[in-house]
């Protein structure tokens, strides 16, 4: 574990690993992931590629379109005024993929980078995902067709704003995310199992798994989905680009935990909903830190 007790996962030491990632996934909500198949040449590629696209100037950037709500660029605003981001909905699609570098006039070098990335991540997703289904006593391949989504994140942190927030508390919506932070620049915190908010600080080559609000329904209720938030704690610019394993999108299946996660010591805790409902929930009711999931419980 590191300083702030965040466990850590070794994707190279399963079977091994299984209860230990159980116990992150209760406990936490979230771990450190190492010894990925993520090679560090791609990583390091796609943070400068990143790092430049988020350089472009205004106009390019707005170019690159929503395809859901919040899936395209995002400049800063009144609730996160020092936060923009890109975003590329459904990283497992070349064609999706092709037209966001075709918004932001993307190079040919930029483009490899970007597709190399792309496909690296949308594989790992899966496979942690699977391992987390595994650790649950579950077999089969519930997420294949699930949509995984990133976007590549800019925090713009002056001396003026030491000590303000670059991103309000929430938890994500979807189902797991893969974090690349910023391997010079901290500022994640995650609530840890007492509910203290505590330092994630980065660790160069390693990715940070966070689990989100249909982790928690899919299992019914055995994961966390854990709150976070983003600090600022120096005047400088934070790069992070964020991978989500959201759900089902192209049609209307519902999220529901499978029926082996059902029996009389555990009932099912949430009625069936559809990820693009849900969404439109938390954007509506403005409930962002885990509050939506809960208007989704089955009343007893």
């Amino acid at each position: 574990m590191g300083e702030s007790g965040v466990p850590t996962i070794d994707l190279q030491g399963f079977p091994g690993q299984y209860g230990k990632l159980r116990r992150a996934c209760e406990e936490w909500g979230c771990f450190r992931l190492v010894n990925h198949n993520i090679s560090l040449a791609i990583m390091a590629d796609m943070k400068r590629v990143v790092r430049s696209l988020l350089d472009l100037p205004f106009d390019v950037k707005k170019r690159n379109l929503d395809v859901i709500s919040g899936s395209g660029y995002m400049a800063p605003s009144q609730v996160n005024p020092l936060y923009e981001a890109l975003g590329l909905y459904d990283m497992g699609s070349s064609q999706a993929v092709d037209t966001f570098c075709s918004q932001l006039d993307a190079s040919s070098y930029q483009r490899e980078v970007i597709e190399m990335y792309a496909k690296a991540i949308h594989g790992a997703a899966k496979d942690v995902a699977r391992k987390l289904a595994e650790s649950l006593g579950l077999s089969g391949d519930f997420f294949e067709s699930w949509v995984c989504q990133f976007r590549i994140n800019k925090y713009n942190f002056t001396p003026e704003t030491i000590g303000s927030s670059g991103v309000q508390i929430h938890t994500d919506s979807g189902f797991l995310t893969i974090l690349q932070d910023d391997e010079n620049v901290g500022g994640l915190e995650v609530m840890n199992p007492s509910g203290a908010y505590v330092a994630v600080d980065p660790v160069p080559g390693t990715l940070l798994i966070n689990l989100g609000d249909i982790a928690k329904a899919w299992s019914n209720g055995r994961f966390r989905n854990v709150q976070h938030r983003v600090q600022c704690k120096e005047a400088t610019i934070r790069i992070s680009i964020a991978s989500f394993l959201l759900s089902l999108l192209a049609s209307n299946e519902e999220v529901e935990a499978p029926p082996e996660l059902v029996d009389s010591e555990h009932p099912r805790l949430y009625v069936p909903f559809t990820y693009e409902d849900y969404r439109k929930l938390r954007l509506t009711t403005k409930l962002q830190a885990g509050e939506a999931l809960e208007l989704k419980r089955i009343k007893s």
